[in-house]
């Protein structure tokens, strides 16, 4: 599902908030939040990350912090995204590279607890209750780790005058590194929410909140989410 973009602009409005490498500067009226892959597979005990022999209370330990953002993002009128690692029914879309990699007990395409596992329209493939997209939200079906590839998500943003992005989500070492990498190629500035994301190794999220802002921020700013709402309750 991919909904046009909210008709509804928000007034300019500049942000700044206190970031790594230094200060991150947005403006809402060009700014999106971008939630990355909160699905029932991954989050929920049962799902396929749990059948990979994860912890999946990693993941589902960032959900307060990502609700308050979104509900003071919400508030603020701001665009939202969010995006499902999400295929077609045939798989029609995930090569075998993919769907064979690993030893896993499941595979993409398997019926699990959940329904078919990363299948577009199944009971686990959905956003977690939680963060569930209201009417208006853009949600993006991706078939790749990356939220751009294969995706309108780049059209969506030109077409929403967008220039900056706000990431959380999970996984931060694949998904969210990803698809940040994504947008620092097509011209966004790109913060990412240090308590909205995590990983089943927390050394991965270590290592890769250090890529991201290193060397000046080579792919993008990190902060955690106080900071985003201490700015936008001002």
């Amino acid at each position: 599902m991919t909904p046009s973009t909210p008709a509804h602009i928000p007034a300019s409005r500049p942000l700044t908030l206190a970031a790594q490498p230094f200060d991150f500067n947005c403006d809402l009226a060009s700014t999106a939040l971008v939630i990355i892959d909160m699905q029932r597979d991954f989050i929920e005990p049962g799902g396929f990350g749990e059948t990979l022999g994860n912890d999946v209370s990693l993941l589902s330990a960032i959900v307060p912090a990502c609700r308050a953002v979104l509900t003071a993002w919400r508030h603020a009128g701001s665009l939202v995204v969010h995006t499902r690692e999400a295929h077609h029914g045939d798989l029609s879309d995930c090569p075998p590279a993919k769907r064979n990699r690993g030893n896993p007990s499941l595979r993409i395409g398997d019926v699990g607890p959940m329904g078919r596992i990363l299948v577009a329209g199944e009971p686990g493939n959905q956003i977690i209750t939680e963060l569930a997209p209201r009417p208006g939200e853009i949600v993006i079906d991706k078939p790749g780790k990356g939220a751009f590839y294969a995706t309108p998500l780049h059209t969506l943003l030109g077409q929403a005058n967008i220039t900056h992005l706000v990431f959380m989500g999970v996984t931060t070492e694949v998904c969210v590194q990803t698809s940040m990498r994504e947008a620092n190629d097509r011209g966004y500035d790109s913060l990412l929410l240090t308590d909205c994301t995590e990983s089943y190794f927390p050394r991965f999220k270590a290592a890769t909140l250090e890529m991201t802002h290193a060397q000046g921020g080579i792919v993008g700013w990190t902060a955690p989410s106080a900071q985003l709402l201490a700015a936008l309750a001002r």
